[in-house]
């Protein structure tokens, strides 16, 4: 991971003189994650120093502030990759599900504003966000009687919205702000199109649950299905970086059935797993489905602090009868609920509620889990003053629309 370095005495200071912003370490990062301070904020993995290896053609800085940021007194933390625009020294700032901070806080400007400032200073043009706080949320038991031709999530009233939520989006509006693909979620809203990670996911509460009442929690087609895998011998067992060539050729056949294309190579698989399991041992663990001997189906699943993550599914186009994602993600849900998760979050689902489209397939196979559909506040850009940056914006946001 490298790192562009501004000197100390050149970050600006926020409003409040008892907070400071600085570079950190990646040894002072994790343990502000590790603390009881910062495990509240919830980070995602996204928002772990070992990121920063996962993606290459990206620089990376990590950054927090608080009272004393070198001796580890913090209140909140950033991964910050910056990708150069070409011909430029200017640089495109993403701070992926971040920053890790407290967006309670009605003075974000304290640390929002010195952020801003140092990545000015450090070469970004413009920064892209993504704010923790959910926005709306949708019980399973709710949208699966409300499916129909057209229909979308945003045509449905919201089991819960998030007044957290609304308040940190009026206030980064305010700001100049802008949400990444609109606000829209019906049938002319883009829906969050234009964000990098998906605004829509699908969460398992795991928190004051047992395993019965997770089981419970199944509809009759999931506790059928699993039912059925154990009955025709699946077996479910966590692999190792060894199976990762297996997984991958499972996900290329998973692509082509289901009509999608993640654009990923074996070496990021291989790489992710190595980088997070350097980071923390078990943090990304590879399920496998075997019958008769044979790989069938095989998972991924990452854990932060008390979140639980499925990354990432691939199967076989055959003996698909004898259930064996279905298997998987019980095994998962239950090792997810061992270790001490309060959520398994499934990632990304659609918005659209109609039956005809190919990919509501994905949302009614998790809806089975009897989850929530959460609208997170999706990513929101902003340019960093100026009309030279303001410009590179714009022929940032044409280049990557034609990659």
């Amino acid at each position: 991971m490298s790192a562009l370095l501004v000197p100390p005495s050149r970050v600006p200071q926020p409003r409040n003189p008892g907070m400071a912003l600085r570079t950190i370490t990646a040894e002072t990062y994790r343990a502000f994650l590790a603390s009881p301070a910062g495990a509240a904020l919830g980070a995602g993995f996204l928002q772990c120093p070992s990121w920063a290896d996962v993606k290459e053609g990206w620089r990376a800085q990590l950054l927090g502030w608080g009272p004393d940021p070198e001796a580890g007194q913090l209140t909140g933390v950033a991964l910050v990759l910056l990708r150069q625009f070409p011909g430029t020294r200017k640089y495109f700032a993403y701070l992926p599900e971040g920053p890790v901070a407290d967006w309670n806080d009605p003075d974000v400007d304290d640390w929002l504003g010195p952020l801003l400032e140092h990545l000015r200073r450090a070469g970004a043009f413009a920064v892209r966000i993504g704010p923790s706080p959910a926005y709306r949320r949708w019980d399973a038991a709710l949208l699966k009687p409300l499916t129909g031709p057209g229909r979308r999530l945003g045509d449905v009233l919201a089991s819960e919205v998030d007044p957290l939520g609304t308040a940190v989006a009026e206030r980064l509006r305010a700001r100049g702000w802008r949400r990444c693909g609109g606000d829209g979620t019906g049938a002319n809203g883009t829906g969050g199109d234009g964000d990098a990670q998906p605004r829509h996911v699908f969460q398992v509460p795991l928190a004051g649950r047992t395993p019965e009442d997770l089981w419970s929690g199944l509809n009759q087609e999931w506790r059928r299905n699993v039912r059925r895998a154990r009955k025709e011998g699946v077996e479910v067992v966590v692999g190792s970086a060894a199976e990762l060539p297996e997984f991958y050729r499972l996900l290329g056949i998973t692509e082509r059935r289901d009509g999608f294309r993640l654009g990923r190579s074996l070496a990021y698989y291989e790489r992710q797993y190595a980088v997070l399991n350097a980071e923390e041992p078990g943090r990304m663990k590879l399920y496998l489905a075997r019958h008769r001997g044979e790989i069938l189906a095989a998972h991924t699943m990452i854990t932060v602090g008390r979140r639980a993550w499925y990354q990432t599914g691939a199967s076989a186009d055959h003996r698909r009868e004898v259930r064996p994602s279905n298997a998987l993600q019980w095994r998962m849900l239950l090792d997810a609920h061992a270790l001490g998760a309060d959520v398994y979050d499934m990632r990304g689902v659609p918005s659209t509620l109609d039956p005809e489209e190919r990919t509501y397939g994905l949302l009614r196979w998790k809806l089975g889990t009897g989850g929530q559909v959460v609208e997170t506040l999706g990513e929101w850009e902003r340019a960093l003053g100026g009309s030279a940056n303001h410009a590179l914006h714009r022929a940032f946001q044409a280049y990557l629309n034609r990659r």
